[in-house]
């Protein structure tokens, strides 16, 4: 009989740290394998924030300076996802009560415009009657959409977090943390961060020149707008650095306080979520993905005015809406992950093995999902992936998700290198970019993707390792610990949440909703039960009575029920021994 096989893992090494004595072990363990070693890391005060010391902020701020003292008409153009309604609606928000009387946004539609501000955009923002367009998570690379406003008259100031290429836009002012020459030490701003460093250096401008007093104004309270913050640089999955962790964990105590704008109570509410108790994961799993599935599915539009909401009733009624269409999203992406699995069960069966690399396509697929079908393929077979869907005049949109190891965004620059005309623009971050190109040119890329891939990767790469943080002790399985791991956040992107390993004897297992597994077990032969639940299992497999023994990798969770709290172990990989 065949033994199975064991779950890949690798464990996080503790660095040298002068953490305080007074935190307990683990935390300070899992602190320094994270990269938190000195006493200044943990504090997550706004006081701690790093300075606006980008490049180009001083020639933004004296663009906006003008055009508040003149009362140009302003244009806001964001992205169409999370990140750039939040950056859209604090623009907004900001300039408004900086005491800016015209200030519109736009989002342009995903699927009549594509991304980015490009003449098409700029036509509409001149229609608006825009003379200051200001990009937001957006316009690093958008060198023909800045052209085109240049030639109306228009001045245009870019704020963007994306990479720039080897050229950017000529626009009066551009505020990017990466572009080349700017020593802002975070790199890992969100769009929304980057935004609001630049209301952060116009308030302070502003009230150097006596601005607020003339106009009988009052300074706004910057603090007000870190519940978008929080938001979108979540949302966006950034790396949760030091300074980004300060401004999450302010943005979480203000919503924890109540202290929170309409839109984002209404999401609060209609994701069930227990505000008081409120952490980061809970923006990037409840309240993102509402927001996010309107940029998918329908017009980012309606997810700015909700977050522009002043009016709670006015902000749940859109709120209800994107929660429709975000069981609609779910819907469809569970339909196309399907489809996706069987085409390449297919390949593997009539092949012998996968491509390291993966490119989708199928004719009939949602341009606004393919993003999350790459997701979920990269998560089941740990190599880079690509999803395309037709866009119409024979245009193909994709978008790609990578693994630790290879940057996604300058492998696309590598095939464009060798391979000049067949990806006809790209962007993006090491984990995450997005491409278009002609149907005619798929097979060609396909095969260059594919071949690039190979090259850079090495087989230890592709073999899915898991890295945690160890095993607990059963005295450590308590609720206790796990509402201090839980206060320790918070986590994210490149600062996770603690994980754990560990054998299990199933005591008791059970199949909840469709597919979700709920189990009580034992880590020590019977002595001790604790509940489990793993989410979204493999049929096949689950549940089964025959397998008695399971390798489990988990966090520890907090279960709330009637009022009442219990230890859960949310479970991460489940495999059976």
């Amino acid at each position: 009989m065949t033994t199975p096989a064991r779950l890949t893992i690798r464990r996080r090494q503790s660095q040298d740290h002068q953490l305080p004595s007074d935190l307990p072990a683990i935390i300070q363990r899992l602190y320094a394998s994270r990269g938190v070693v000195s006493p200044e890391q943990l504090n997550l005060s706004a006081s701690s924030l790093l300075k606006p010391t980008f490049k180009g902020m001083s020639e933004a701020v004296k663009v906006l300076v003008q055009g508040l003292s003149e009362q140009r008409s302003i244009v806001i153009v964001g992205d169409f996802d999370c990140d750039g309604a939040t950056s859209s609606a604090l623009m907004v928000h900001g300039l408004r009560a900086m005491g800016a009387e015209k200030v519109q946004y736009l989002v342009p539609n995903r699927f009549d415009y594509g991304y980015g501000l490009s003449p098409k955009v700029v036509d509409e923002v001149a229609v608006m009657g825009g003379e200051l367009l200001i990009t937001v998570d957006n316009g690093i690379s958008s060198m023909s959409g800045v052209a085109a406003a240049n030639a109306l008259g228009m001045q245009v100031i870019v704020t963007d977090h994306h990479l720039p290429g080897h050229e950017v836009p000529d626009a009066a002012a551009i505020v990017n943390p990466n572009q080349h020459g700017c020593d802002f030490p975070s790199k890992n701003l969100a769009g929304v961060g980057v935004a609001f460093y630049l209301l952060l250096a116009l308030r302070a401008a502003l009230t150097e020149q006596g601005w607020f007093t003339r106009l009988g104004l009052t300074a706004p309270n910057m603090g007000e707008y870190l519940d978008l913050v929080a938001l979108g640089t979540v949302a966006d999955v950034v790396a949760l650095d030091d300074n980004n962790r300060v401004l999450v964990h302010q943005g979480l105590q203000r919503m924890r306080a109540g202290r929170v704008r309409p839109g984002i109570q209404a999401l609060l509410d209609i994701s069930q979520r227990n505000q008081a108790r409120l952490v980061a994961s809970d923006l990037g799993f409840a309240l993102g993905p509402r927001l996010n599935a309107v940029g998918r599915l329908d017009d980012m539009s309606m997810g700015v005015a909700c977050l522009l909401s002043e009016n709670l009733d006015e902000a749940r009624k859109l709120a209800v809406m994107m929660d429709d269409l975000n069981r609609e999203r779910k819907a469809i992406e569970a339909s196309m992950q399907h489809e996706a699995l069987a085409s390449l069960t297919k390949i593997h069966i009539s092949e012998g093995e996968l491509p390291n690399g993966l490119v989708l396509h199928q004719d009939d697929w949602h341009q606004g999902v393919v993003g999350l079908v790459a997701s979920r393929i990269k998560e089941r077979y740990h190599r880079p992936v690509i999803a395309f869907a037709e866009a119409g005049d024979d245009e193909l949109k994709g978008s790609g998700r990578s693994i630790p190891g290879v940057h996604l965004r300058d492998l696309l620059e590598e095939v464009d290198r060798q391979h000049p005309g067949v990806i006809d623009k790209f962007g993006g971050h090491a984990m995450a970019a997005g491409l278009s190109l002609r149907k005619s040119a798929l097979a060609p890329f396909k095969a260059a993707f594919e071949r690039i891939v190979a090259d850079w990767v090495s087989p230890e790469l592709l073999a899915g390792e898991i890295l945690t943080d160890g095993q607990l002790e059963t005295s450590e399985l308590n609720l206790p610990l796990a509402e201090q791991l839980r206060l320790a956040g918070p986590w994210g992107q490149s600062f996770p949440e603690p994980l754990f390993d560990g054998d299990f004897r199933i005591i008791k297992q059970r199949l909840v909703g469709e597919k979700h597994l709920k189990l009580v077990l034992s880590p020590d032969e019977g002595r001790t039960l604790i509940d489990a639940i793993a989410f979204n299992v493999d049929l096949k497999v689950w549940p089964n009575a025959a397998i008695n023994l399971v390798q489990l990798v988990y966090k520890l969770d907090i279960n709330e029920w009637q009022g009442k709290q219990s230890l859960q172990l949310m479970i991460d990989k489940i495999a059976p021994l």
